[in-house]
């Protein structure tokens, strides 16, 4: 497994362009000054001894070289030894509802961006559990598995957005079975959040819930948005809104929070129903109650051990540097017979 210990430092490799260009426009206003100076037919005795492919071989040498101290900087690793490492935790399955009915604004930004942010909040608190994401709305997919790889959840995390799922609908009793599948044998603790504004379209969840809670699964569910409806806004390929979604009626549609199915189903589940809004931390309400779980041991398979491979881009960084030095702009004759080939003369 490679890996660098400092991959901030590779932002610098954006910057090369910009040398490349500045290089060019330098280039470009050189000949420029140089043709209002003299005659065309009077270049190649004025710079006779300068040579173009030199000079481009000159500046792709510090490009290369430049390239390979910024690789060095970020000092890359190589994991040498694999090993399994017991962690102790529990196992937590969060169901996250992407259907449009989430993009309603009755919770700022909206509500599916909030669950994002408060489940991307719950993912840095972690510390040995491990978690897994699933995502639904006419249809149920995973879009991480169980991990305590929480760098790689957040990744994950940030991608997910209604168009995740091209299924319309929402079906909670599928995101409920597939995590249920989705648990292994281990005698870990295991949990299910589901976070949604609750309208199933289903019809059959409360079959899905049993079938959890005969496997001591606990479950748990966040409510999001308004009781009363609120309307379901629509945008453009640009992000801009264009209004509220109709039905076939013309009349706009109203999407309302299902505040007693979603309690039906923790109450049913042996869990907590929690009721989502724009100040307080639901999902850390959650884990706080989940620290009381019991915690068992398990095993993962960790890289543990990295060395550094800094200097495989570091020593011909400088001898390359100290190759550019040697180079010099003025024509040999093998250079100028090239020149000649290539027209640049």
């Amino acid at each position: 497994m490679i890996r660098f210990a400092h991959p901030e430092y590779l932002n610098a490799l954006y910057l090369l362009p910009v040398l490349i260009i500045i290089f060019w426009l330098l280039y470009k206003n050189k000949n420029r000054l140089l043709e209002k100076f003299a005659d065309k037919e009077l270049h190649s005795v004025i710079v006779s001894s300068f040579s173009n492919v030199k000079n481009y071989f000159k500046f792709g040498v510090i490009i290369v070289a430049l390239v390979s101290l910024i690789l060095a900087a970020a000092n890359p690793q190589v994991g040498t030894k694999l090993q399994e490492v017991k962690q102790t935790g529990i196992d937590v399955f969060i169901l996250l509802d992407v259907s449009r009915s989430m993009t309603a604004e009755d919770i700022k930004p909206n509500r599916l961006e909030k669950a994002k942010y408060q489940i991307s909040n719950l993912i840095r608190k972690l510390q040995g559990d491990r978690i897994g994401l699933i995502i639904f709305a006419g249809k149920a997919y995973i879009q991480f598995p169980l991990t305590t790889d929480y760098s790689a959840a957040g990744l994950f995390l940030s991608a997910v957005d209604v168009n995740s799922v091209p299924y319309p609908g929402t079906a909670i009793n599928s995101a409920i079975n597939l995590a249920v599948e989705s648990f292994d044998s281990s005698a870990t603790s295991k949990v299910i959040i589901a976070i949604t504004d609750g309208e199933d379209h289903a019809g059959d969840v409360m079959d899905a819930v049993n079938e959890a809670v005969t496997k001591d699964i606990r479950i748990y569910t966040i409510g999001l948005g308004s009781t009363g409806g609120v309307p379901i806004p629509m945008y453009n390929s640009r992000g801009d809104m264009i209004g509220f979604k109709k039905d076939n009626e013309g009349n706009t549609v109203l999407t309302k929070l299902d505040e007693a199915g979603l309690k039906q189903i923790a109450a049913a589940g042996s869990g907590k129903y929690f009721r989502g809004n724009n100040y307080e931390d639901y999902l850390d309400k959650i884990y706080n109650d989940l620290s009381e779980l019991k915690k068992s041991e398990f095993g993962v398979k960790k890289v543990t051990d990295y060395e550094d491979r800094f200097y495989y881009f570091l020593i011909p960084a400088i001898f390359l540097l100290i190759i550019e030095l040697f180079i010099s702009e003025k024509k040999s004759l093998l250079y100028s017979r090239l020149n000649k080939k290539l027209g640049l003369e």
